[in-house]
């Protein structure tokens, strides 16, 4: 192909427009640059598109041919890159997903079916790592990290956020009695992070310092922790995607809900962020931050 579409562009400008100094202003260019892209294209076709006199240009015959397949080329081009951008069954190839297991399990293993319908060409590789991962070395598209974001060099987009809650089985509460203010904790057997001491700071009102949970029985997952308190280990911190449904079920009950300071965890996507983000990145942190925040 010797034209370009710069030059197929600033020729059908020009005829449009009337002139080339219209046609740059429609293009955003210069019309010295208009006027060099139309001299290069009549050179590398050996023709004369436009009749130039001083007072006007006049299509050739041989312009008013080119013109038409000119047209049908650029009007081909918009049809192919909108049906690229529309066309979002189209969409195929292998998204990699990262998120802590207990964030995979109970906030987008059940969105899965949903997202796969929309788009069944794409496959997906969903892993679980309760530790923070590096993308590029992990080859990840996308990564759901939960609490305040450390590495500067990633774009990033909220979801959700989850408040915290200290729970307890019914069973456990029973045996042990319910606690009625911040010090009775002391007296109760508490489940923290083995990993994450962060976590093991409870957002529950004490004067003059932050309660940290002295923690009998730890573990390095809030799922484990979950498991732990559902068989009557103990009282835990856990964010409201991990516990919400055991409360509805009466499977756990929250404690200390006077004491406890509303505070939520966010949950945000992050990603490296290209020139041109793959679009099935995109539709899936975009489908992520729609049906999370439903579920909220």
């Amino acid at each position: 192909m010797k034209s370009s579409i710069d030059e197929l562009m600033a020729f059908t400008a020009i005829v449009d427009t009337g002139s080339i100094v219209c046609a740059a202003e429609q293009l955003q260019q210069t019309a010295s640059g208009v006027s060099r892209a139309l001299t290069r294209l009549e050179k590398k076709l050996g023709i004369t598109l436009l009749a130039r006199t001083t007072r006007k240009m006049k299509l050739t015959q041989e312009g008013e041919i080119f013109l038409v397949k000119t047209r049908q080329i650029l009007n081909d081009l918009t049809a192919a890159e909108e049906a690229l951008l529309h066309s979002d069954r189209d969409i195929s190839g292998l998204l990699r997903v990262d998120a802590a297991t207990s964030f995979v399990l109970h906030r987008i293993a059940p969105l899965i079916c949903k997202f796969r319908t929309q788009y069944p060409n794409l496959n997906i590789e969903l892993n679980s790592n309760d530790q923070v991962i590096d993308l590029l070395e992990c080859r990840t598209d996308v990564a759901i990290r939960i609490g305040e974001l450390s590495d500067s060099t990633l774009h990033s987009k909220q979801l959700m956020k989850s408040r915290l809650y200290l729970v307890a089985s019914p069973q456990y509460l029973k045996q042990w009695g319910k606690p009625q203010c911040v010090e009775d904790l002391y007296q109760h057997q508490l489940i923290g992070f083995s990993q994450h001491p962060n976590l093991n700071l409870w957002p529950v009102k004490q004067e003059k310092k932050t309660f940290k949970a002295k923690a009998s029985l730890t573990a390095n997952t809030g799922e484990t922790i979950r498991h732990l308190v559902l068989n009557h280990n103990g009282i835990a911190c856990l964010s409201a995607f991990l516990v919400t449904e055991d409360m509805e079920q009466g499977n756990l009950e929250s404690v200390l809900d006077d004491e406890v300071i509303l505070k939520y965890q966010t949950v945000q996507a992050v990603y490296y962020k290209h020139a041109h983000t793959p679009k099935r990145i995109r539709l899936f942190i975009e489908f992520l931050a729609k049906h999370l925040n439903d579920m909220t």
